[in-house]
């Protein structure tokens, strides 16, 4: 197995693709329909309270969840795109999406709802898998 060390420079850009993602997916693809399961109306979205923290906790979770997914491929020793995607699909599959189904369905939510933050789990953990196992760094 080859020895692997963190490539904080993949970590960023997948930092960035995760929001590039976001604004794609909670905009124009699913936006309508994700406000709509969990009853906000645009006036609602443009006028949170709290907003700051909302938006650093998403900074902190999605540099976390991506320097978390780089030690463990550096760990096992995954070191192309594709066994990066497919770890990535995975994981959030099983961690993410499971879990977000069954407490959707525990809450009553509309199972919908649980496709569309499970599915962007899904998508951006499977491009930063590819990112960050065909982007490796050998000590």
């Amino acid at each position: 197995m080859e020895n692997l060390k963190i490539n904080h420079g993949a970590i960023w850009v997948g930092v960035v693709v995760l929001f590039a993602l976001g604004f794609v997916w909670y905009g124009p693809l699913f936006g309508e329909q994700w406000m709509e399961f969990v009853g906000l109306t645009m006036a609602d979205a443009e006028n949170m309270d709290g907003a700051m923290g909302i938006w650093i906790s998403n900074v902190v979770s999605s540099v976390a969840s991506m320097y978390l997914l780089a030690w463990l491929f550096s760990k096992i020793g995954i070191n192309t795109g594709f066994k990066g995607a497919l770890l990535g699909l995975v994981i959030a599959f099983v961690l993410i999406f499971l879990t977000t189904m069954v407490n959707n369905m525990f809450a009553q939510a509309p199972y919908g709802l649980a496709w569309i933050i499970g599915g962007f789990s899904m998508v951006g953990f499977t491009i930063n898998g590819f990112i960050l196992g065909a982007w490796t760094k050998k000590r």
